[in-house]
């Protein structure tokens, strides 16, 4: 299956640097880099990309409006790439359901790897943002209380949960526990429904808010 991206950031060196490294990958197609939140969206409407790589600092509309707007759909997943490494942002963006976080300082690879995540419905989120952003929701006082799941979780599915809230990947997740990938990934799918979250990186931010990933660390 071939990937298909959208690119939207205000440099054009930037986009240009993103459309090399993702067109080098066999499995990735660039459809469009466009210059603002505007033309995102736009974009995603004509091509119907299954990810869309969205700068926060645009003109006309950023890119956590277009987050926002785009939320709830199944495509395309959207991951943030950004130079702000400002904890609001982060916030704000996986709320408004980004189904990754990236500085553009990252590696090439983590580029990719954080694209094909998204494709499949995973997330991927800058190391050095991932435990500390979720440490900070675990210590700051709550906006509101968190949701209760329409259902209790299972105990193994708290096990995946709490995994999760370490910002560990499904691989690694089923390696700790000594399950196969596709228990793990039943596993997170019914938590998502339970939750009604978007996406993974939600179900990680209800665990610290509502204490269960306390035994996490």
């Amino acid at each position: 299956m071939t990937i298909r991206v959208v690119i939207a950031d205000d440099q054009e060196m930037v986009r240009t640097g993103f459309r090399m490294i993702l067109e080098s990958q066999p499995d990735i197609e660039v459809v469009a880099d466009v210059v603002d939140g505007e033309e995102a969206l736009a974009a995603v409407a004509a091509h119907r990309p299954d990810v869309l790589l969205l700068d926060i600092r645009m003109p006309r509309l950023d890119g956590l409006e277009v987050t926002r707007r785009l939320a709830g759909q199944d495509t395309p997943r959207i991951v943030i790439v950004t130079t702000f490494d400002l904890d609001e942002y982060v916030h704000a963006a996986l709320r408004g359901g980004a189904s990754g976080f990236l500085l553009k300082d990252a590696s090439p690879a983590m580029l990719v790897e954080a694209v094909r995540a998204a494709a499949v419905g995973d997330s991927l989120v800058s190391p050095a943002i991932t435990v500390r952003l979720l440490r900070e929701m675990a210590h700051a006082p709550p906006a509101r209380a968190a949701r209760r799941p329409s259902e209790p979780l299972t105990e193994r599915e708290v096990d995946v949960v709490r995994c999760l809230a370490r910002g560990q990947t499904n691989a690694e997740i089923a390696g700790e526990l000594f399950v196969s990938l596709s228990t793990v990934k039943t596993h997170l799918a019914n938590v998502q429904t339970k939750l009604d979250a978007r996406n993974r990186v939600e179900i990680a931010a209800w665990a610290w808010e509502s204490g269960l990933a306390a035994g996490a660390t």
